[in-house]
């Protein structure tokens, strides 16, 4: 799975929803309208905390191991500039250190029998399949709430979010430290896929914007990998990106098994009754499977565990649209730039138009 987003997403679109709160604060004023508020504060914070990465390398109190980290995250994004054709602007060029785990917290929902996230809808940019919070307790009380509505939720923290390019006047995106000690590989997955996130934005479709964002991830971190990895790294990427196939073609299964469930005949009580069974099946079988092919490997053991039907409309954001791009992007000759053009041809289209267009794609 992808693991950022934009605001707010792993990432969402964090952007969305500072543009839509400074909107709100502007014209009706923020001292009643919480969410906003905590909104556009949380941002704001976050992008006074960050400082030039050439200031914490010059810095004499920077960690050597900070250091080094910093110094590959700018590689990654002269990378990003000269290789995938990525903006070329003040993102990625900060670094804050949050003294948190996450930046934001995306509480997601989806009905008791349904895999359709439920989306909230705000001023300026349409309609996202999640709410962020730049507190853990705000996401779990707004899921508490749906909870006694009857909706299945998820919270997850996320590392990073895109602006979409809007606060780069101000500095731009900055690094942050829930993120820049990860293996190189994912680092240059999570920057990668938050830079996509400033080429198009389709509004009111999560699943165009996230799929887009990780096929560009996928692709950039190859191509990384196979100009700067070393043999164990790739290697390592090699299996990584085996067991994530594995992984997305099983629970991809399995979703189908629950959406023919609950789209076809039978009473809720009936249907309540074989979901569960369904659920346990599949535990069952990731059991076996891991213990079969992946040698005892447990990465996704927490997603089982928690498994529900917001969990799998949250992986099918971020994946069902992937192969689409993949393929658009090598009709488009592997040019970064010709492929950008066609995908922001397809975001200003219709929603059923684009959504045809990209399926249709050979």
């Amino acid at each position: 799975m992808a693991t950022g987003a934009a605001l707010f997403g792993v990432g969402g679109v964090a952007g969305v929803l500072l543009l839509a709160a400074a909107t709100v604060c502007l014209t009706s004023g923020c001292s009643t309208l919480g969410y906003y508020a905590q909104a556009a504060n949380g941002h704001l914070d976050l992008l006074q905390s960050a400082r030039p990465v050439q200031h914490w390398i010059d810095d004499p109190a920077t960690p050597p191991a900070l250091r080094e980290r910093l110094l590959l995250s700018q590689r990654l994004r002269d990378f990003a500039v000269a290789e995938l054709k990525l903006p070329d602007n003040d993102s990625y060029r900060r670094h804050a250190d949050l003294n948190r785990s996450a930046a934001v917290w995306n509480a997601v929902a989806a009905p008791e029998l349904g895999l359709a996230l439920k989306t909230w809808c705000f001023p300026v940019l349409g309609c996202v399949g999640y709410r962020g919070y730049y507190t853990q307790l705000g996401a779990q009380t707004l899921a508490t709430q749906l909870q006694a509505d009857g909706w299945e939720t998820q919270v997850y923290g996320v590392p990073a979010y895109s602006t979409l390019g809007w606060s780069n006047w101000v500095g731009g995106d900055p690094l942050l430290n829930t993120f820049i000690n990860w293996a190189e590989p994912d680092l240059a997955r999570l920057i990668f896929h938050e830079l996509a996130h400033q080429v198009a934005y389709a509004q009111d479709d999560t699943t165009f914007n996230e799929s887009f964002a990780t096929a560009v991830e996928r692709i950039g971190s190859r191509r990384w990998l196979q100009q700067h990895g070393t043999p164990d790294m790739l290697a390592a990427q090699a299996l990584n990106e085996q067991r994530q196939g594995e992984f997305r073609r099983f629970t991809l299964r399995w979703r189908g098994e629950l959406d023919a469930l609950y789209r076809g005949d039978g009473s809720a009580a009936d249907k309540r009754q074989r979901k569960a069974e369904l659920m346990q099946q599949m535990r069952d079988e990731y059991t076996a499977m891991k213990t079969r092919d992946w040698g005892g490997y447990s990465g996704y053991d927490g997603w089982f565990a928690r498994a529900n039907n917001a969990a799998f409309a949250v992986q099918a954001a971020y994946n069902e649209l992937v192969p689409a791009f993949e393929r658009l992007f090598e009709r488009s000759g592997s040019d970064f730039t010709r492929f950008y053009a066609e995908v922001q041809r397809l975001a200003a289209l219709p929603r059923d138009q684009r959504r045809a267009t990209l399926a249709a794609t050979p």
